[in-house]
């Protein structure tokens, strides 16, 4: 299945570049460029592609405030967001308007291209190394201990610790021992019972409720 994309960039350098990486993949494809961010809300809406690449730092109107609209359209694309920047007020901007994750501009062709593909399949993705920086960062920004909503199952209160620690879905499933398919599932009923709409605004959730510090969930033992 072919992962249709959107690159939104005020800077033609950074799209062409982008675009011939992507061009080389062929389960990806740019259908549109955009250089600023009520272009890329029109367009979103337009050719509603499964993913947009969005700079966070935009003229007319910046990233943060088009993805708000974009995530808000009938059947919203993902948002990746793109930064200079691992740590800055726009990428926490970014991702509490619901960004599935973000890229820096500095990072391999590879990690975009995992980034794109993560969050096609509705996973989030952050940039390698600023994951546990960025959490570190929110708890200290808030550092009182936010209660969590109840009706969480155990095992989603598991789940929930783990994204909190950065973890994929993958690395989930390995922990606990338990197929990757059910992992999906706990996450979206992580995401609706938190009534957020990305796993990365769930981690976020997790840290400013204490949980992400702690030691996890025991790794669950294989077999019977």
């Amino acid at each position: 299945m072919t992962v249709s994309i959107l690159l939104a960039d005020d800077q033609d350098m950074v799209r062409t570049s982008m675009r011939i990486m992507i061009d080389v993949e062929p389960d990806l494809d740019v259908v549109g460029e955009a250089a600023d961010g009520h272009l890329a809300v029109e367009l979103a809406a337009r050719l509603r592609p499964d993913v947009v690449v969005m700079d966070i730092r935009m003229p007319h109107m910046s990233g943060v405030d088009a993805t708000r609209e974009i995530v808000n359209l009938p059947g919203a694309p993902a948002v990746l967001a793109l930064t200079t920047f691992d740590l800055d007020e726009y990428l926490f901007g970014v991702l509490r308007a619901g960004a599935a994750g973000f890229v820096l501009k500095h990072d391999p062709a590879s990690t975009l291209m995992e980034g794109i593909r993560a969050v096609a399949r509705g996973e989030g993705f952050v940039s390698p190394g600023p994951t546990r920086r960025l959490i570190t960062r929110v708890a200290k920004d808030d550092p009182d201990p936010v209660p969590l909503p109840e009706g969480l199952t155990p095992r989603e209160h598991d789940v929930l610790v783990l994204l909190g620690q950065g973890m994929s879905n993958t690395q989930i499933a390995r922990r606990l021992n338990i197929e990757e398919s059910t992992v999906k599932t706990h996450v979206q009923g992580v995401l609706t019972k938190l009534r957020v709409r990305t796993r990365v605004q769930a981690a976020l959730v997790a840290s400013r409720a204490g949980l992400a510090d702690g030691p996890g969930p025991p790794r669950k033992p294989e077999g019977p």
